[in-house]
């Protein structure tokens, strides 16, 4: 793997103060942890008890050891006030001799991955970015606040997205990001936009601030909104923001298992399920009355998966047990040959299964292939994941099936 260059070096000159900006500072938390998911010799992976919601209240928050932040993110108001916030926490700042992020390739795969989960690069999103692709059924138009995700998930998919070590990176020109989406509305409907295609942006928020002032500039819109995914629970922040409903926040869930042994520094899943109920309740009872969404993903073919999925629909029946905006959205398990590859060089003791032979090859318009269920199971367990939503949530729609 290579550094990554990130923008053209650019020679600034070094700022000596640091301008305010409206974003407020951010107070350390008591569940603020420095390295919240040792890494391992084997997988990575730190296992979760099944009494995690009992033990503590809500997941700790990531921290990086090391923070990065080119010059020509400091030439950004918002770049230069993730600076100060960061300052704030007590968190080694450097900033690059140039917009190049450097230092994060190891000798091995092992020492460069443990590095790069271990460092939050502040940077200046590329002109690339502003040009926003469609990313079907998901939303009509994707962007991306910041790339890459703090968490250890085996099956991760930025592993066949991103390229590079896995750093997390936050775009530090975000007021552009945001006005930019405007030019991707269509008149006379409502367009939808992605924020999570290319990292969590709560698992983050602790330290940015930046899916907060998203969901208020989306709460001023007219024609479009908001859509966002997490596997954290820290919404706290966002339950009195002013989003007039132009915001969808959706869960990422999955069953206990799935979670405790693949998904590793993540929130728990009953810490999740209370996180969608915070957000869905009305403001009168304490929540931020949003809409929300159910993202099953990525459903497994567990030995016995009619029975945990059952279980699962029943404590989730039992959590959002009164009326909200709800829909579901549903995703198989897949993988790419480069995907595998890389999942392989960061998890080698993996549980995952990864056998292309139990799978069918699908293959994309651009000859791009990835292998998902076989189609006989595909039929089976839409069949099942569709009956059990319509019986227990009537109301809710369920947006896709893949």
């Amino acid at each position: 793997m290579s550094d990554l260059t990130l923008d053209p070096p650019i020679r600034t000159s070094a700022k000596g103060s640091i301008k305010h900006s409206d974003l407020k500072p951010l107070r350390q938390s008591p569940h603020i942890a420095s390295d919240r998911v040792p890494f391992t010799e084997n997988t990575g992976l730190e296992a979760h008890s099944s009494n995690d919601a009992a033990d503590k209240p809500q997941q700790k928050l990531w921290m990086p050891k090391q923070v990065l932040i080119t010059p020509a993110a400091l030439e950004e108001d918002y770049g230069q006030a993730l600076y100060e916030n960061l300052t704030k926490l007590g968190l080694p700042i450097k900033v690059m001799p140039s917009n190049r992020i450097t230092g994060i390739n190891q000798k091995d795969v092992k020492k460069t991955y443990k590095t790069a989960k271990t460092t939050l690069a502040i940077v200046k999103a590329p002109p690339g970015a502003f040009k926003l692709r469609p990313i079907p059924p998901s939303a009509d138009w994707q962007f991306h606040l910041a790339e890459g995700c703090p968490g250890h998930c085996q099956y991760c998919y930025l592993a066949g997205s991103l390229s590079g070590p896995p750093i997390v990176r936050v775009f530090a020109n975000l007021e552009a990001i945001l006005k930019n989406t405007a030019k991707f509305e269509t008149a006379g409907s409502v367009s939808s936009f992605e924020a999570s295609c290319y990292t969590d942006p709560l698992s983050i928020e602790h330290l940015t601030g930046g899916l907060a002032k998203t969901i208020e500039h989306f709460g001023k819109r007219s024609n479009a909104h908001l859509r966002w995914v997490t596997k954290y629970d820290n919404v706290e922040p966002l339950l009195n923001l002013a989003h007039a409903g132009n915001t969808r926040c959706r869960i990422s869930l999955n069953v206990d298992t799935v979670a405790r042994k693949l998904e590793g520094g993540t929130a728990s899943i009953a810490q999740r399920l209370q996180a969608l109920r915070r957000l869905a309740l009305p403001k009168a009872q304490g929540g931020g009355a949003y809409p929300v969404g159910v993202v099953l993903a990525p459903i497994m073919q567990l030995p016995d998966w009619r029975e945990q999925y059952t279980a699962f629909f029943d404590e989730l029946s039992q959590t959002m047990n009164f009326d909200c905006d709800l829909t579901f959205e549903l995703i198989t398990h897949r993988f790419t040959p480069g995907s595998k590859d890389i999942l392989l060089q960061w998890y080698p003791a993996t549980k995952l299964d990864l056998d292309e032979t139990l799978r069918s090859e699908k293959r994309n318009k651009f000859g791009g292939k990835k292998y998902v269920f076989k189609k006989d199971l595909m039929k089976e367990m839409k069949s099942f994941f569709y009956s059990q939503i319509e019986r227990r949530f009537p109301k809710a729609e369920i947006l896709y099936w893949t």
